[in-house]
């Protein structure tokens, strides 16, 4: 695998970032806290998403004060090219991931579960397995050698993919203890089964099968015979029921002939008596007719009508004439009304209207008098600005003098100041640098002064009899005083720059100061013209208004007349008022005589066309007594022939076969329910027993088929017990090839590193303990080793494991690049000029790719190419910028 491109956007310190890699060596160098690690870290996100992160959220990855980010990579693998992006959005207080997509040659994948399977099947390592091989990450250099040999043993066989073969062992293991308890439990069942076998087959039930059969033959005979009597029981029973019913149903239809005889009787009764009313009521409605006749006759003198008998057209005529009248009034009435009350309402109207027009007048005049006093406090503002003017001029000088003896003109205050904190900041960095340097010569003496108190030597670990570099206190003693007479010279520069800064900040707030005071000169020069314009525009206002007030009395005087006049015209509207009415109080009266002489007419009809009505009914009433009379002679001839017909002698004898009957069915139907149950009993027991003969095959069959289980579960068991084996033989065989690989190739690398040294070899037994020897032959631990020793050391293990994976086991395999994150902070010079060794024989064993993150001149002078990291102090922001490795320079210059 190769990266090729590498884009970031928002991603922890970068804010916009593209970044091309080459094949070779790749060194990113810059400041400490510059933002180099973040841009592998970026790489590593890019392949695994969240697994990347440690303990870290998704929050932590986008940039302090954005809302999203992304990270894009594109990278070569076996020869085919890929393409991978994640974004992310922040959605509340968290972060999500809005898109991952993974472009293959053949493909596109999305999700970033999918996407980091893809990746992992690809690169044949997860997360863990990629920062344990091919990407040392910073302060972990020391990863492998510090574990206990269980762990490096398990990192070691899952970076060889040794862990899926003990995967396989375990689960055949598993798989052979469940066969086994499978096993013994079938091998219970199976007993078990052969247990309830031998108890059925002991119960003989065939034999009792045949004796209830015989039973239940003699059973069935005696009910049919008993049922046969109950059938004849029955019969007889059914027929003199029949005698008996019918008996009854005579008796009730003689009742019921005497029922409807009486019920016709009282409904002629009843007939006639309505009959009787009806004659009554003619009588009394004849009454009611000619005294409505009276009224009307009384009702025609009242009014002025041309006949003494009118019709009712006649009548009509004059109640419309009458009703055209009072219609004709009631719109005269509504003329007159409308009149008065648009008189009052005008007659208010032009009262409120002069009221208004007063209250005008008085506030006219009382605006005119506030205009007045407005334009007095005008003239002293204008006078008091004027003053101001000469204050603020004073003052503008005042501050322009403080320039006379400063280093800058005015104007230049701003761009001094900036200057001066750049000057600052990059002193403040220079500081940070030799304080990162105190620290780490304190941290090596320390550790050296305990090393010389247990007796062995500060830079090795071996014991100090004998030892080359006892010495190597002393010299970093003189180089942490040089580093911290460095500091303090460091330090006295960036208190003077301060100063300088407390008066260039002093000088810029000085021009800011006369900004302001010009500013406010500006301002007032302006509001006085504003002001003297609009004292000019007052004075007219005033004026105005008092010509206003004037006109407002004068039409007030002239609406309080106009109102007196149309008062009047109301008086003589309200007369004409009271004639109408009066008018229409007489019409009134005679309309409602004419129209009761009209209804005396209409009720005179209606009591002719009631008394008609009432005949009828009388007459209808005849007609039907007649034809109850005729139906109830029928009904008594009924009656008279039931009763001839009835025979006590004959129902008498029913009774007895009925109660003789129902006495046999009773002691009949006890005796077949007794031999039902019997009946049932006995099929029960049969069904039982047959029950238990097909359980009995049943049990055959479920014992022949359990022994079948058995025997083929002891042969799964022993297939289990053979795999396990198989899968162990296999992974202890693949282990101990590995091992002996790996020695070879980390003999190898150690030899390149530590070629002609002190060091002879390095030997990797089978559960990955490793011990160097030295030249003399003695074994020692690489805990023993020195700091810088052992993160060499650590590196050629890492170097080896790297050159075993990618010789693969079928032939050569794509690796992805090897990533050294600081590798040489445990490093002295001398340590650095090994790695260098060692990073170059990597590039000559045909690794493809190497990018290295690192601060240090020695390795930069190795890089085939360099990229540098700096940090923007004011943005906090990171930057890319490709260079030209030293020696191209030189080639270049040449």
């Amino acid at each position: 695998m190769r990266v090729d491109r590498v884009r970031l956007l928002n991603f922890k310190c970068y804010g916009d970032a593209d970044l091309t890699l080459e094949r070779g060596v790749t060194v990113v160098h810059g400041v400490n806290g510059s933002g180099k690690s973040t841009l592998l870290e970026a790489v590593f996100f890019a392949l695994y998403g969240s697994k990347a992160l440690d303990d870290r959220t998704l929050d932590d990855v986008i940039t302090t004060g954005e809302e999203e980010a992304a990270v894009e990579l594109w990278f070569t693998h076996d020869g085919r090219e890929y393409h991978v992006e994640r974004r992310l959005k922040l959605r509340g207080d968290r972060a999500t991931t809005t898109k991952c997509v993974l472009e293959t040659p053949t493909e596109t994948i999305e999700g970033a579960r999918d996407v980091r399977r893809e990746v992992t099947q690809l690169l044949r390592m997860d997360a863990e397995a990629f920062v344990n091989c091919a990407y040392v990450r910073q302060g972990e250099v020391n990863k492998l050698i510090h574990a206990s040999p269980s762990d490096r043993q398990d990192m070691i066989d899952d970076l060889l993919q040794l862990g899926a073969l003990e995967d396989y062992r375990e689960r055949a293991s598993e798989a052979r203890l469940g066969v086994k308890n499978v096993l013994d439990g079938q091998r219970e069942v199976l007993e078990n089964v052969r247990q309830k076998v031998q108890e059925k087959e002991e119960k003989d039930l065939h034999e009792r099968l045949n004796g209830l059969e015989s039973r239940r033959t003699d059973v069935v005979a005696e009910i049919d015979h008993y049922e046969t009597q109950r059938e004849q029981a029955q019969e007889t029973l059914e027929t003199a029921v029949d005698v008996l019913e019918r008996h009854e149903e005579t008796r009730e239809e003689i009742a019921a002939l005497e029922t409807e005889i009486e019920d016709l009787r009282s409904k002629i009764s009843e007939t006639e008596r309505k009959r009787d009313e009806a004659g009554d009521e003619i009588s009394e409605i004849r009454n009611r007719r000619e005294e409505l006749a009276d009224e009307r006759a009384d009702l025609l003198e009242a009014v002025d009508l041309e006949s003494d008998d009118p019709d009712e057209a006649v009548t009509q005529d004059r109640i419309d004439e009458l009703e055209d009248r009072d219609e004709a009034l009631r719109d005269e009435l509504e003329d007159v009304r409308v009149t008065i009350t648009e008189g009052n309402n005008e007659v208010e109207r032009l009262r409120e209207e002069a009221d208004d027009l007063e209250r005008d007048a008085e506030e006219t005049r009382e605006e005119a008098d506030a205009l007045e006093e407005q334009i007095e406090a005008d003239e002293e503002a204008i006078a008091d600005r004027e003053a101001k003017l000469d204050d603020l001029a004073d003052d503008i000088d005042a501050a322009r003098a403080t320039f006379d003896d400063a280093p800058v003109e005015f104007g230049a205050a701003e761009s001094h100041l900036e200057d001066l904190e750049t000057e600052r900041d990059e002193l403040v960095s220079e500081i940070n640098d030799v304080t990162a340097d105190i620290r780490t010569a304190e941290n090596a003496i320390e550790e050296g002064e305990r090393l010389l108190e247990e007796g062995k030597c500060p830079e090795c670990g071996q014991p100090v009899e004998d030892s080359p570099h006892v010495d190597v206190l002393t010299d970093r003693r003189e180089e942490l005083a040089d580093l911290e007479a460095e500091a303090e010279a460091l330090e006295d520069q960036r208190d003077e720059i301060d100063e300088r800064i407390e008066r260039a900040e002093g000088l810029r707030e000085a021009e800011r100061r006369v900004d302001r005071l010009e500013e406010n000169r500006d301002n007032i020069e302006q509001l006085l013209a504003e002001k003297r314009e609009s004292l000019a525009d007052r004075r007219d206002q005033r004026d105005q208004l008092r010509e206003d007030a004037e006109e407002y009395e004068a039409e007030a005087e002239e609406k309080r007349a106009a109102a007196a006049e149309r008062e009047d015209e109301v008086a003589g509207a309200r007369a004409d008022l009271g004639e109408i009415n009066t008018e229409r109080g007489t019409i009134k009266e005679t309309l409602e005589t004419l129209e009761r002489i009209s209804e005396i007419t209409d009720e005179q009809t209606a009591l002719e066309t009631e008394i008609g009505n009432l005949r009828e009914r009388r007459a209808d009433w005849e007609t039907m007594n007649d034809e109850r009379r005729e139906t109830l002679s029928d009904k008594r001839d009924r009656k008279r022939d039931l009763e001839s017909e009835f025979d006590e002698d004959r129902v008498e004898t029913a009774r007895e076969d009925k109660d003789n009957a129902e006495q046999y069915i009773e002691k009949v139907d006890g005796k077949l329910e007794e031999l039902e149950d019997q009946r049932g009993e006995i099929q029960n027991a049969i069904g039982a027993a047959e029950n238990e003969l097909e359980e009995l095959e049943d049990r055959r069959e479920e014992l022949e088929s359990v022994e079948d289980r058995c025997d083929l579960l002891e042969s799964l068991y022993e297939e289990a017990e053979s795999l396990q084996t198989t899968y162990g033989d296999l992974r202890a065989e693949l282990r101990q090839h590995n091992v002996e690989t790996l020695e070879r190739l980390l003999n190898e690398t150690f030899e390149l590193v530590y070629q002609n040294d002190s060091y002879a070899a390095i030997d990797l037994d089978g559960d990955y303990r490793l011990t160097v020897y030295q030249k003399d032959g003695e074994a020692l631990e690489p805990e023993q080793l020195s700091g810088g020793e052992r993160a060499l050391f650590n590196l050629s293990l890492r170097c080896a494991i790297y050159r075993l994976l990618a010789e693969g086991v079928d032939g050569s395999a794509p690796m992805p690049p090897l990533i050294l994150d600081e590798p040489t902070v445990f490093l002295d010079s001398g340590h650095v000029t090994q790695l260098v060794s060692l990073i170059e024989s990597m590039r000559d064993l045909g690794v493809e790719q190497i990018v290295v993150v690192s601060h240090d001149e020695e390795l930069v002078g190795a890089a085939d190419s360099l990229v540098r990291v700096e940090k923007d102090a004011t943005s906090n922001r990171s930057r890319l910028e490709r260079g030209e490795p030293p020696e191209a320079e030189l080639l270049a210059s040449d």
